[in-house]
């Protein structure tokens, strides 16, 4: 009886790596963004993300270094889109290009969270998926926690793709080692 070679014990436990997600917002949308985090919870609890956003920055700790610290770490940035956003120059010029420029290079992954009503096709994030489905604004739904749960589906989706190309990124760097340790030789 053969038996199939499955991944290593590094893949296996890079598949339950959890997702790193930051949260950009405006700060008027404080409370969609915490019936957001609400609806992600069994995300978190199943050890699929990890949330993170401003409000966790510690009293003395530097603002801004600690939100471009989260931005270059993250894998997945939802940025929080509401005409509060749009009109923040400090999410809409420096937490949303730079996480466009790590999308672009493929670091990470941005998704746009539609919270309320803005004009928000023909800037950069326009070309982009957004959530709630069809970019419908979340306070437009009849039913808010149905418009959040579409938001955590999709995040999820998002996730397990992330966590997926991260499995076989590992994989892959795993086959390259053994075939080095088998030949002798380094890959240069």
């Amino acid at each position: 009886m053969v038996h199939a070679k499955g991944p290593g014990p590094l893949a296996r436990r890079t598949l339950r790596v959890r997702v790193r997600v930051i949260l950009s917002y405006a700060h008027r949308d404080e409370k969609l963004r915490d019936e957001l985090a609400k609806h992600l919870a069994a995300l978190r609890r199943s050890a699929v993300i990890d949330i993170w956003y401003d409000r966790k920055i510690a009293p003395g700790d530097e603002f801004d270094r600690d939100i471009l610290q989260q931005l270059q770490n993250s894998d997945l940035v939802l940025l929080l889109i509401s005409p509060d956003f749009m009109n923040s120059d400090y999410c809409y010029l420096r937490e949303m290009r730079i996480a466009l420029r790590r999308h672009a290079k493929g670091q990470a992954r941005v998704i746009p969270i539609i919270l309320r009503p803005v004009d928000w096709h023909g800037t950069p994030i326009g070309k982009l998926s957004a959530l709630p489905k069809d970019g419908k604004p979340v306070t437009t739904w009849r039913r808010r926690d149905e418009a959040l749960l579409d938001v955590a589906k999709g995040v999820r989706r998002a996730a397990e793709q992330l966590r997926h190309h991260r499995s076989q990124r590992i994989a892959t760097w795993q086959k390259h080692k053994r075939k080095e340790i088998r030949t002798g030789t380094q890959a240069a």
